[in-house]
């Protein structure tokens, strides 16, 4: 019966071991607005911008959030750090960190270049 239990509380914190351990996640630094359209077009129409960085932090600075954008797998990323990813606006990236697939968010450990 202890072997048992002592089995079962192993695999529970192995369990939540595994849920909390960091991976990274490669993609671009994006608006929320202009992710939600794959790409910035329509951004730089409205902000009279023609970078992906300048379109990134005018659509931030309106009232958008940084992203996590994957045009591979098109999925959006929200992250909880809203002020390191200034740094990377309209750059390709890594974000390490753990992922909350409840709210889509990844909590952002570190962010650094993709090259």
């Amino acid at each position: 019966m202890r072997n048992l239990l002592m089995t079962a509380l192993l695999l529970v914190l192995g369990s939540s071991v595994a849920l909390t351990a960091n991976k990274t996640f490669t993609g671009e630094i994006m608006d929320s607005a202009c992710a939600k359209m794959g790409n910035h077009d329509a951004g730089y129409k409205m902000t009279g911008t023609h970078t992906p960085k300048e379109c990134t932090l005018a659509c931030v600075k309106a009232g958008s959030k940084f992203v996590l954008y994957n045009p591979t797998t098109r999925t959006i990323y929200q992250l909880d750090n809203q002020t390191t990813p200034r740094a990377f606006a309209g750059e390709s990236v890594k974000v390490v960190g753990t992922y909350n697939a409840s709210d889509k968010m990844i909590h952002v450990v570190r962010i650094e270049p993709a090259g």
